[in-house]
């Protein structure tokens, strides 16, 4: 513990944003940094709890060390705390950009609503230890005989080829698009994590002997037996791709559409990447609906804006939650209470208890306006409670059901769990057929990137495991 009374005389501080007449302008990050000594003092606030919930699976589920590594902030040991960071998470420049910070909830400074800024902290090491190069390819002194394919290239993926190549193996990466990151690179905004940070992590990949192959979509562009047949392991990290239907009509009309290709168009753009197979969609001078309450939505909802929405009105099934939570019912997990992203706050209107019933176009197959109702406790439209919204463009961002089955998944056959995930346990990741392994949110559904790094860590340990015999890889 570096500072006894830190929590006491410190307040909290967290890194802050451009204003937003600023930075709805452009696509780039927009946050600005805090300084060295104002980092310091935000370590230095750490209690090194007797139990801290921050770094377990109630906090992260990286179990990151974060109070050992504020302590070596507030002591000014910078690169020992980023060796700390990376010895339990592959990419914190990733996390400390985009993660939603469960491990600031946990923190036991949240029980008075003032938590030690961890992520910020995080961002601060990950972006020194990167700038000052202490972050390099570690590749392995010693070669095993054993080939590994990993199909997919989503944090999941590049973690788990990270974790194998540092011991030996040779491993393989099948990528469907064009580069590597998928929706780190693909679906999240460049103004929440610009692209450049995937790019030195797969650099840094290939010098450790990683290969890449894009272009490929397995079960399409070449049989998944042929990766068996040739493979020691097969892991699948494919992601959740199949995306929740709204339920209601309309969805055919033009200026509807799911949220995912909406995000992957505007980061195909920014990337200067060709998009002439891709349907043009843009916001530019409409009034826009997003459906949807998460993280996708959101997402949505700030591209709008930057591409020069008229208005947009982001729909919420769910009841407006309460301003603060009830700590001693939800502390240390994730609390239900009113959060405003940094999107929603650069003007768009929020309605909560509304449900989509239809949407209306004209004579022509276009959108015009969303018809909605209020809804009541059970999600059921209450009397008297219906209302339009003008819409030109309509984004469906009510998350993802399952993996997409069609190619890889089919020709496997493999065992699905309830909720039609690949089926595999959190010990073995091995799916009911022998040699091929999943992680990530093909296996456990959609879920947060910190789950996606640890389940590619876990899942190249036992494969590393499986294959050797033993291994030094950690949980």
């Amino acid at each position: 513990m570096g500072k006894i009374t830190g929590f006491l005389e410190i307040d909290r501080e967290q890194k802050r944003y451009e204003p937003a007449s600023d930075r709805v302008r452009h696509h780039k990050e927009f946050t600005i940094p805090l300084s060295e000594g104002r980092i310091i003092d935000q370590a230095a606030r750490c209690m090194d709890c007797g139990v801290p919930y921050c770094h377990g699976n109630t906090g992260c589920p990286l179990n990151n060390q974060i109070p050992d590594w504020n302590d070596l902030v507030y002591k000014g040991e910078w690169r020992e705390a980023a060796l700390r960071l990376y010895s339990t998470n592959n990419f914190p420049e990733f996390t400390g950009r985009i993660c939603p910070a469960p491990c600031e909830e946990a923190c036991t400074l949240n029980l008075e609503d003032i938590p030690v800024a961890i992520k910020t902290v995080e961002q601060a090491i990950a972006d020194r230890a990167v700038e000052n190069g202490w972050v390099k390819a570690r590749p392995s002194d010693k070669k095993t005989d054993k080939k590994i394919a990993i199909v997919g290239s989503g944090p999941a993926g590049l973690a788990a080829a990270q974790q194998l190549a540092r011991v030996g193996h040779e491993v393989h990466v099948f990528e469907r698009e064009t580069k590597a990151g998928g929706l780190l690179r693909y679906g999240i905004p460049d103004f929440k994590m610009e692209k450049h940070h995937i790019d030195t992590r797969i650099k840094h990949l290939i010098d450790e002997g990683v290969v890449f192959h894009y272009g490929e979509n397995i079960g399409v562009t070449r049989p998944l037996k042929n990766l068996q047949e040739n493979y020691d392991a097969v892991l699948l990290c494919g992601g959740s791709e199949q995306p929740r239907e709204v339920g209601c009509d309309g969805v055919e009309l033009d200026g509807v559409h799911f949220a995912m290709p909406y995000l992957i168009l505007q980061n195909r753009i920014n990337g200067d990447e060709d998009i002439i197979d891709y349907t043009p969609i843009s916001a530019a001078g409409k009034h826009v609906v997003v459906i949807g309450g998460g993280d996708t939505a959101s997402d949505c909802v700030g591209v709008a804006i930057r591409q020069g929405a008229i208005a947009v009105t982001q729909m919420d099934i769910r009841p407006q939650p309460p301003k603060t939570e009830d700590k001693l019912t939800s502390w240390p997990n994730w609390a239900i209470k009113m959060r405003t992203s940094s999107s929603q706050a650069e003007g768009a209107t929020r309605e909560f208890s509304a449900a989509s019933l239809e949407i209306i176009g004209n004579e022509n197959g276009q959108a015009q306006y969303v018809k909605c109702s209020k809804v009541d406790e059970k999600r059921t439209p209450v009397d008297g409670g219906e209302f339009n919204i003008q819409a030109d463009l309509v984004l469906m961002a009510i998350g993802f059901a399952h993996p997409i089955f069609e190619g890889m998944i089919k020709e496997l056959g493999a065992e699905l769990d309830a909720r039609k995930n690949l089926k595999a346990d959190v010990k073995t990741y091995e799916t009911s057929i022998s040699g091929v392994y999943s992680a990530g949110d093909m296996r456990r559904g959609q879920s947060l990137v910190v789950w996606a790094i640890k389940e590619g860590r876990q899942a190249a340990r036992a494969i590393d495991l499986k294959l050797m015999g033993k291994t030094d890889l950690p949980f």
